[in-house]
């Protein structure tokens, strides 16, 4: 018999699933599944409804379908860096953990996960996360950096772990909603959900010296009932996203205020914003409309997604 299912955990071959009538099934998958025509490295996501039928062994099964995604959140395969990894699928919100100090922020990634998300209108919480250790200095980069992405339509939130800072507008934000849980690693990510969800106990890591980078505490995405009603889905910590399966056009699509300025560009959406005559992102560079920070973020990535693109063409011939 077929039934439907909820993923709440991918390890690569096994994915554990929550069937409609609450019983939990360790399941594979059957065939050759793809993601509206793209070659992804797990076929099947966190967040996945699917059609299962039960395995010959108790507690088994076996992945037939995949049912249609409301959306989904893909990132560059961190083994493989020509194919596609699904984090999650069907997420009402993104949460994504950074912090100013330990590990020091580099505002470059903020825009990097917002280029994941905003191609398939997924909103995000930017948490900026140990707020007990900010000094002067650091709330003033905050409120800097909360001006820039609040104009622009993120929200932006102090928290603490340590001393419960900006929990509570958290545990609002989180309840009743499917949220996938992002950042890299060491922003306190594993700490804060303890804080937040403190019936379930997530590994924390710990800043190498040495390095001043986070240690992975999370392996797999996974998929929980939060505790105030709604789902967090936690994914493994980030160290680096690319986009090899963007357009420079995609790119300057999902820059939200650069598409919007574009539409009094000379050559509209076509306008890639570089240096083009009667640009109109250019004519606004470094005022309220487009930020110097966001737009330098912008021609890095297109930068990158061009040199990938003329590879995968070279690689054809």
């Amino acid at each position: 018999m077929t039934e439907r299912g909820l993923v709440l955990k991918s390890t690569g071959s096994w994915y554990r699933v929550k069937l409609d009538r609450e019983t939990i099934l360790e399941c594979r998958m059957t065939g050759k599944l793809r993601l509206d025509g793209l070659s992804t490295t797990n076929p099947v996501a966190v967040g996945d409804w699917v059609h299962v039928v039960s395995d010959s062994e108790p507690g088994k099964g076996i992945i037939k379908e995949v049912l249609p995604r409301r959306n989904y959140v893909v990132r560059q395969s961190p083994r493989n860096k020509h194919e596609l990894h699904l984090l999650a699928s069907n997420v009402d919100q993104a949460l994504l953990v950074v912090t100013i100090v330990q590990p020091k922020l580099k505002q470059g990634f903020i825009d990097r996960f917002l280029l994941m998300t905003e191609p398939y209108d997924i909103p995000v919480l930017l948490v900026f996360n140990k707020a007990d250790l900010y000094g002067p200095l650091e709330r003033e980069s905050f409120d800097d950096l909360r001006q820039l992405y609040g104009e622009i339509g993120y929200d932006c939130h102090l928290a603490s772990a340590e001393n419960g800072e900006g929990m509570a507008i958290l545990s609002k934000k989180l309840t009743g909603k499917t949220t996938l849980i992002g950042g890299q690693s060491g922003v306190g990510k594993s700490s804060l959900l303890n804080y937040l969800d403190p019936g379930r106990l997530r590994k924390t890591g710990f800043i190498s010296g040495y390095s001043g980078k986070g240690q992975h505490t999370t392996t797999f995405a996974e998929m929980f009932p939060f505790l105030g009603g709604g789902y967090i889905i936690d994914t493994p910590g980030i160290k680096t996203l690319g986009f090899n399966h963007l357009s420079p056009e995609d790119v300057a699509h999902n820059f939200r205020e650069i598409f919007a300025c574009s539409a009094r560009c000379r050559f509209g959406s076509r306008c890639l914003h570089r240096n083009e005559p009667g640009c109109a992102v250019l004519e606004n560079l470094g005022q309220s409309e487009i930020h110097t920070l966001r737009y330098q973020n912008y021609l890095q990535i297109l930068s990158e997604v061009e040199e990938q693109n003329a590879w995968e063409r070279k690689r054809e011939y």
